[in-house]
């Protein structure tokens, strides 16, 4: 049996294993009520009265202590590479070679609160907030198209800058649209095949969501914002033709996003003509592909790649790649892509031990994200793919980019942290209990 059956066959099972848990608990039999009557904790002689306990968490696993160490070593080495990367060039335009750098590592300090913050907090404390996440998210990508904020980025104009500080809202729509997809989906368990129910609503997310991004011009976060949203479905257990509609549809409405400009064409199709596009329209992609010839099989060491000294355009952002492979070679692009993969797998694995269907979606759809997102970077560098000026998780320059990614990370970990929680009893005053309830 391949893997891939193997993942969806776990992936039915945990689907009828929370089913089950969430059918038992909204219908209890006879027998379960009176137990629970006659087990009820009731007010004692002493005045005390139990009472459960929000959770208690049992040791975190191994899954979760993976988790930590990729992310960690990925965000160091992340660090690191930007720095490689830009410091030359940052000193060539007459500013300190520190400059990016630096900026990346204030926003990596500000990403370790919020990847703190969200592993720390239950996960389920983030369904109460989905409106107003989603409302933020979509106000959010309003602003780059403010007068005197807005600014744009090869022909994209998705980003918004206030002073010296540049952020880009569609990395903070990605964690909204998870919260929302997992949420959805979890509260539609049983009606997982209903147009009006779960389909449409799902496909206008997905449509929304997407539809912000190539309003923008970014067709890079259309794709991951439609491929987040169409995982989580998958996961979730939609059923399989109407997922195809989707995908069809997304799929169409991106082209035609395409061909709609004759010089969004002809970058778009650069990758297939590179040899010829090479001074060009495929200029980034040739200059990329010299760096990583370069690297050989243990790099050029830290510091020593030719290609970001002014050759290869972005070399600090989208093509980070380009000089990874440069400066650690073969070695070194093998250990970030075996990185990646021990993040996706780690994460499908959390989402198939979670305890509770929005648990499981969340953590499949943050999982996909990343996957996604690593997948349409790396094609691009690699000329696999078209150039869609989309970052590497942890490893791009982006302070956005970055905080977004490991927020994202620490909902991972509050579910990997989750897989062996226990309830619990504990005792309370009767003095904070108020008036005894009247039901037996």
């Amino acid at each position: 049996m391949s893997s891939a059956l193997t993942v969806g066959d776990r992936r039915r099972a945990t689907l009828d294993r929370l089913q089950g848990e969430s059918t038992a608990r909204r219908r209890p039999t006879r027998t379960t009520r009176t137990r629970s009557r006659q087990a009820a904790p009731k007010r004692s002689t002493d005045g005390v009265r139990a009472r459960p306990a929000p959770e208690v968490l049992g040791p975190p696993t191994g899954t979760y202590y993976a988790i930590v160490g990729v992310v960690v070593v990925f965000v160091m080495l992340g660090l690191v590479m930007v720095l490689s990367a830009s410091a030359v060039t940052e000193a060539n335009l007459g500013n300190s070679p520190y400059r990016v750098f630096g900026r990346q590592a204030m926003w990596a300090g500000l990403g370790l609160v919020g990847m703190v913050i969200a592993a720390r907090v239950p996960y389920s404390v983030w369904r109460k907030l989905v409106i107003p996440l989603g409302v933020l998210g979509v106000a959010a990508m309003a602003a780059p198209f403010a007068p005197g904020i807005g600014a744009s980025v090869n022909g994209a104009r998705s980003w918004v800058r206030i002073g010296g500080l540049s952020v880009q809202p569609s990395e903070f729509l990605k964690l909204a649209v998870v919260v929302l997809a997992a949420d959805l989906l979890a509260r539609r368990g049983a009606e997982l095949a209903a147009r009006r129910a779960t389909i449409a609503p799902i496909g206008f997310l997905a449509a929304v969501g997407a539809g912000l991004c190539l309003a923008q011009g970014d067709l890079g976060s259309a794709v991951v914002l439609g491929a987040i949203v169409l995982s989580v479905a998958w996961i979730a257990g939609v059923p399989l033709v109407p997922l195809g509609l989707m995908a069809g549809a997304a799929t169409s409405a991106g082209l035609l996003f395409v061909i709609s400009s004759p010089r969004r064409l002809d970058r778009f199709t650069a990758f297939l003509n590179v040899s010829e596009e090479k001074d060009h329209l495929a200029y980034q992609t040739y200059q990329g592909f010299l760096s990583m010839a370069n690297g050989g099989l243990s790099g050029s060491g830290i510091g020593g790649s030719k290609g970001k000294l002014g050759y290869l355009p972005y070399a600090h952002s989208d093509f980070i790649f380009a000089v990874i492979a440069d400066e650690l070679g073969f070695i070194g692009t093998a250990a970030v892509i075996g990185g990646f993969i021990m993040l996706v797998w780690f994460g499908i694995q959390t989402a198939l031990a979670a305890p509770d269907r929005f648990g499981m979606l969340l953590a499949g759809g943050v999982a996909s994200w990343f996957g996604v997102q690593a997948i349409v970077n790396l094609g691009g560098v690699t000329g696999v793919l078209p150039v869609t000026g989309l970052t590497l998780p942890f490893f791009s320059a982006g302070g956005s980019s970055l905080f977004v990614s490991m927020t994202a990370a620490g909902l991972l970990l509050s579910v990997a942290r989750r897989l062996n929680s226990q309830s619990a009893v504990v005792a309370e005053p009767a003095s904070r209990i108020g008036r005894p309830s009247r039901r037996p």
